[in-house]
């Protein structure tokens, strides 16, 4: 670390008591701001300009308000997000039950196709069956005929 050493030699004509009050302080400022150092309000030495030191604190108030900021931010889309993957999952699960209720019906209505082919099956077996027991009827109402005609004929013969 260097070490800066001001010195001033001031002659008995400069010591004139009609110079303005501070001017050696004024002139000691100039040459420390020349060497890169200055006062604070404080009168603390500081590397700084007073004014850069105001500007960092400045940006450094709101790089943190940015950054406090941006949390929130972050925070609101992480909601965002977790609400549109909850409807997301939601959807898909009112997918798959209107998938599932729809193969229900296809199932149901392929269940009706069946049982109508059986039913018009049956119905033409009983149709078959019917006609069936219609030539037998028939032919037992030919068979009592002739066994009326038969009976009738046995009876006026005797």
């Amino acid at each position: 670390m260097t070490h800066l050493l001001l010195t001033a030699t001031v002659t008995p004509s400069e010591q004139n008591s009609s110079r303005e009050p501070g001017w050696e302080t004024a002139m000691a400022k100039d040459i420390l701001g020349e060497a890169g150092l200055h006062f604070d309000e404080l009168n603390k030495l500081r590397v700084l300009d007073p004014e850069v030191t105001q500007q960092t604190i400045e940006l450094k108030e709101e790089c943190k308000d940015f950054v406090d900021k941006i949390g929130q931010f972050q925070k609101i889309v992480g909601g965002l997000i977790e609400l549109v993957d909850q409807l997301a999952k939601e959807a898909e699960n009112e997918k798959m039950k209107a998938i599932g209720a729809r193969n229900l019906l296809k199932s149901i209505a392929k269940q009706r196709e069946a049982q109508q082919q059986q039913l018009q099956a049956l119905i033409a077996e009983k149709k078959m069956q019917l006609e069936r027991y219609r030539v037998e009827y028939e032919a037992l109402c030919k068979v009592e005929a002739e066994q009326n005609e038969f009976i009738d004929q046995f009876i006026f013969q005797k």
